[in-house]
């Protein structure tokens, strides 16, 4: 750790000819050294809907109202209520609300705030996003990788995360999962402040941590302020002990401001009103009891207030309190500085394109989400147990159960049988890879919006690290294990082609759910659609198989079912060639009551199925583009402009 307070220099990305192919590269002159960050009038507005489904109508609500303030380098807390305002005026100066229901200037350095903001500041949410199944140092070297510039050597990046794992005490936990909540919010900064962007915005970041871990916390962030970085962050009621620590404090309500500027004025400022402060008494506690309209003040007619019901009485008191501030002399010297930073821009309104920008090509992204999420599959060791058993176990019996049923009679149509159970097993268990997205879904937005990734190689890293494995291994087991204990004979050609075409129809099935869910939160109703889409076509496959015909009028929907190409495949594959009435059965066989097929050629012939090679591999092709076509849909749907 450096014995000194100067600020580490980070190198920044400039423009080069000689970029890697792919790479972003961010502006030099934007978010270097010291930042100030100032709001001119801003108000936000959310669109509301109401009515019944075929009569909704949209109106505007006014969640922030008219506000001014200039957030410099240093801690700068905003409080208030539990009423919203306070975290969603953090968001909106952070660029995380939607720009087209923003009104006013956000200007950094009297300049408009670059449309990659949220790549060049950082941000800790109040819900961590840290990984649990890899350590404290996996997660933080993670967030190095794909933030800091390509130009800084290993050792650099090395040294940085040591810094930062020294600073937040987490250097002797370092190879510690981060399981606790504690622990989770503490790697959480740690991730944003390698980074070291001059500003950092952070929600509630004591919020569910002890007192000494909340001490540990501002501490930290106090000397990064020391340091020259723009600390922003919201808070509620913290003790004196912090609140001391405090350059600038804002207090919001109901959408307003009740008081900005620096911390220790504000007990001055209420103390004007008339407001009595016991010297005992906590500073933020007693702020809040003003807000809230359980604290008079003389020069308020509280009488005719207490006539009015709480919520009556609290409106009255928020919107003189907004008035008062407006009308101070802090207000007035305030407003004079915003307008000395906005000199003559004339900014207008932010823009509402946002651009996220990578200091990371695509192929280094692609690597460390590969390595992360193959990681993250690793740490569930149990869970992979406990199903590899179950389908190990469920293979062995329907392996017993098919070998003690085969006869010569019957082998064709236990044949079929068992490959249509192997078709049912590969739908069936891919109803679940749903949740490969849905589960990370808001690390996911963290991440790519703070400019770790594209939506690419998040996409294909996911699919290559964790859909591949989920979906081979059982895949693997079940087939292995039914055929060996059913006594199915097959070369190693014919075994090897099957166990492909295994895997792709398991992939192709599994491109449905993850299609269906990848832009819905509600998982519900789409893992009920893909349940009976798979149920229906299966039992069309079925009837086919089974009546040697498909049902009257509805031969077209073979054209759209996964499991009709997978099976039709598997039945290729296994019967071609086959010769089931040899010359060492040929006395069990007439001694069968029913018609027996002796070839695999006539059984297909039977299905309708064709017998050349395109036959066999046009079942591939389709299950191909059928994959392609969903998965196509799936990155369409976590694009970042669905994700406002």
């Amino acid at each position: 750790m450096s014995s000194n307070n100067d600020p580490v220099a980070i190198p920044m990305i400039e423009s080069n000819s000689s970029d890697l192919p792919g790479m972003d590269t961010c502006d030099p002159n934007i978010l270097t050294g010291e930042a100030v960050l100032s709001f001119h009038n801003i108000s936000y507005q959310e669109a509301v809907q109401s009515g019944f489904a075929f009569h909704k109508k949209l109106f505007m609500i006014e969640r922030l109202s008219n506000m001014n303030g200039i957030m410099k380098p240093g801690l700068n807390a905003i409080m208030g209520p539990q009423d919203g305002s306070r975290s969603l005026l953090l968001d909106v100066l952070a660029a995380r609300t939607d720009p087209r229901g923003l009104l006013g200037d956000i200007l950094i350095n009297g300049k408009p705030r670059p449309a990659n903001f949220t790549c060049t500041s950082g941000y800790v949410p109040q819900n961590d996003v840290t990984m649990f199944t890899v350590t404290v140092r996996e997660n933080v070297e993670f967030s190095a990788a794909l933030r800091l510039p390509m130009t800084m050597t290993r050792d650099e990046k090395r040294r940085r995360i040591n810094e930062v794992l020294e600073l937040l005490h987490l250097d002797k936990v370092s190879n510690v999962k981060p399981r606790s909540k504690e622990l989770r919010k503490r790697t959480s900064i740690a991730m944003e402040l390698v980074a070291e962007h001059p500003i950092l915005f952070l929600d509630d970041p004591t919020t569910g941590l002890d007192s000494s871990t909340t001490t540990v916390v501002i501490s930290v962030l106090r000397t990064m302020s020391m340091r020259g970085q723009t600390i922003i962050f919201s808070i509620n009621q913290p003790p004196y002990s912090i609140f001391r620590f405090f350059d600038s404090l804002t207090l919001v309500a109901s959408g307003k401001v009740m008081f900005h500027g620096p911390g220790q004025e504000a007990l001055e400022f209420f103390k004007s009103a008339g407001y009595e402060y016991d010297s005992h008494n906590n500073p933020a506690d007693f702020f809040l009891e003003i807000i809230n309209g359980h604290h008079f003040s003389a020069l308020f007619d509280t009488e005719e207030d207490g006539r009015d019901d709480p919520s009556e009485r609290q409106h009255q008191v928020r919107e003189k309190l907004a008035n008062m501030y407006a009308q101070s002399s802090s207000y007035s010297e305030m407003r004079t500085e915003l307008d000395s930073l906005l000199g003559e821009q004339n900014a207008g309104r932010t823009s509402a394109l946002e651009k996220i920008t990578c200091v990371t090509p695509f192929w280094h992204q692609l690597w460390w989400i590969i390595y992360r999420s193959f990681k993250n599959f690793l740490g569930f060791p149990r869970v992979t147990g406990i199903q590899a058993f179950i389908t190990a176990i469920l293979a062995v019996s329907l392996g017993i159960a098919f070998r003690v049923l085969r006869n010569d009679c019957t082998e064709v149509q236990t044949r079929a049988s068992l490959l249509f159970l192997l078709t049912i097993f590969q739908c069936i268990t891919s109803v679940s890879a749903g949740e490969l997205f849905v589960i990370d879904r808001n690390r996911f937005l963290h991440e790519h919006t703070r400019g770790y990734y594209r939506v690419l190689s998040y996409f294909l890293g996911k699919l290559l690290a964790e859909l591949v494995p989920r979906r081979l291994l059982p895949s693997i087991i079940f087939t292995v294990i039914v055929f060996s204990i059913a006594g199915v004979n097959t070369d190693v050609k014919g075994f090897f082609t099957m166990m492909f075409t295994v895997m792709i129809l398991a992939y192709s099935a599994s491109s449905l759910p993850l299609c269906f869910k990848a832009g819905e939160n509600a998982v519900a109703v789409p893992t009920l659609f893909v349940t009976i889409y798979f149920v229906f076509m299966l039992v069309f496959s079925g009837q086919s198989l089974y009546s040697g015909s498909l049902i009257p009028g509805l031969s077209w929907i073979q054209h759209f079912s996964i499991p009709h190409y997978g099976f039709t495949a598997l039945l290729h594959n296994e019967f071609s060639g086959q010769n089931f009435c040899l010359e060492n059965n040929t006395t069990e066989v007439s001694r069968c009551h029913n018609y027996v097929i002796c070839t695999g050629e006539e059984f297909l012939m039977i299905q309708g199925i064709d017998l050349s090679s395109w036959g066999f591999w046009e079942n591939h092709v389709a299950l191909a583009c059928i994959t392609i076509i969903l998965l196509s849909f799936t990155y369409v749907q976590l694009l970042p402009h669905n994700k406002v």
